[in-house]
């Protein structure tokens, strides 16, 4: 109560004539993120609910907790069982090597990310918009942990300015935003995102950790299936997470439970990722019976970031498809497209994130033709009657 008093104190300040109007919309920004805003719709049709955006972020916020902790926890396991002393290693210390390895990317990623969020507000003078507070932790989790902070900086800096702020801001935007930074990174420095020495952390941090000798590699299983070998992980260690990958796509547990308490919630849509999922199976057991893949059909849903791709971006309500119709068709197209791409093409063996750009590409045209053809069908009825 006393917080609510103290910003309802110093709220005329930044209001119209006061003496901090130039930062009235940095002063909204942290009003409506600690409560919900009193304003009012005063004229056409509205509904009134007890969320707004910002709450539907803060839950997917919470929703990514398991994969993040559980990315953090794999990425000491990766180094300590590299360096072969897993077994002195406690779990306290695992766990805070990848926490010290991990946080710096989060940060970076919120403050350029925000940094330029509320530079554009004040420049447009208009609210500071919300839809940063997802991707600002996605992006850090799909990638490497050999990505370097300045590449990462550059591509969330792109990812803001060119996938977002250009086309209007959140709600706006055609591509994912943590796919732009993705793909800007993919295409940009190739060498610092595929690979085998990009998935182990390399060097000790306050004491924590290994070094490890120069020029260790470590394959994901995905990039092994490229190669057309064995994934060479067990397929209780790919469900359980305890595999080199991006820091918070490897465990399917923790996905899932960020899944559920999405779909509880009523925040993302399970006509997208089932059809993503079945997507991904049928053209997986295609591939399967023509001796295409050397994994089983199931190994390709939990290896790399098929199921966080699934169930925190393909579901991404801004550029997926948003008629009920279409979602099944873009989930399908995204899960297939995942698979075909995972196979048919060596030098990509992720596949994932790509075939959701693509999704993005074509969710408008497919909401278009369902529009099409739901009105077709109304004028033909209307006709007969």
């Amino acid at each position: 109560m006393s917080l609510r008093n103290y910003i309802d104190k110093i709220k005329p300040n930044f209001e119209e004539g006061g003496k901090m109007h130039a930062f009235k919309s940095v002063f909204e920004g942290f009003e409506t993120f600690l409560y919900v805003p009193n304003d009012t719709a005063k004229s056409g049709v509205h509904i009134h609910d007890a969320i707004d955006s910002k709450r539907i972020m803060s839950m997917v916020v919470l929703a990514l907790m398991p994969a993040m902790l559980f990315g953090m926890y794999n990425i000491g396991y990766q180094n300590y069982a590299a360096a072969g002393t897993l077994a002195e290693a406690s779990f306290w210390s695992i766990f805070l090597f990848g926490f010290l390895a991990v946080l710096p990317k989060i940060i970076v990623s919120y403050v350029v990310g925000l940094s330029i969020e509320f530079a554009w507000a004040q420049w447009k003078h208009e609210e500071i918009q919300e839809g940063y507070l997802v991707s600002g932790i996605i992006i850090p989790l799909i990638v490497p942990i050999g990505c370097p902070l300045w590449m990462l900086a550059l591509a969330c800096a792109f990812a803001v300015i060119f996938a977002k702020e250009i086309f209007g801001g959140t709600g706006m935007n055609i591509f994912n935003v943590a796919i732009a930074a993705r793909m800007f990174l993919f295409f940009s420095y190739p060498a610092k995102m595929t690979g085998d020495q990009v998935w182990v952390a390399q060097h000790s941090i306050f004491g924590l950790g290994n070094t490890l000798p120069d020029g260790f590699t470590a394959a994901t299983p995905l990039a092994n299936i490229g190669q057309g070998v064995d994934a060479g992980y067990s397929i209780s260690d790919m469900i359980f997470g305890f595999i080199p990958g991006s820091i918070g796509e490897t465990s399917v547990i923790a996905i899932a439970i960020g899944a559920i308490i999405l779909l509880y919630m009523g925040i993302a849509s399970w006509k997208t990722m089932c059809s993503v999922f079945v997507g991904g199976i049928v053209m997986a057991l295609c591939f399967s019976s023509l001796d295409m893949t050397p994994i089983p059909w199931y190994e390709h849903l939990v290896l790399g970031g098929f199921c966080f791709g699934a169930v925190f971006m393909a579901t991404d309500p801004v550029t997926s498809a948003r008629t009920e119709c279409g979602k099944y068709v873009y989930g399908f197209l995204i899960g297939a497209l995942a698979v075909i791409i995972r196979v048919m093409n060596p030098g990509y063996p992720e596949g994932m994130m790509l075939a959701i750009f693509f999704g993005n590409m074509f969710a408008p045209l497919i909401d278009h033709c369902v529009v099409a053809q739901n009105i077709s069908k109304r004028m033909k009825r209307g006709g007969k009657a």
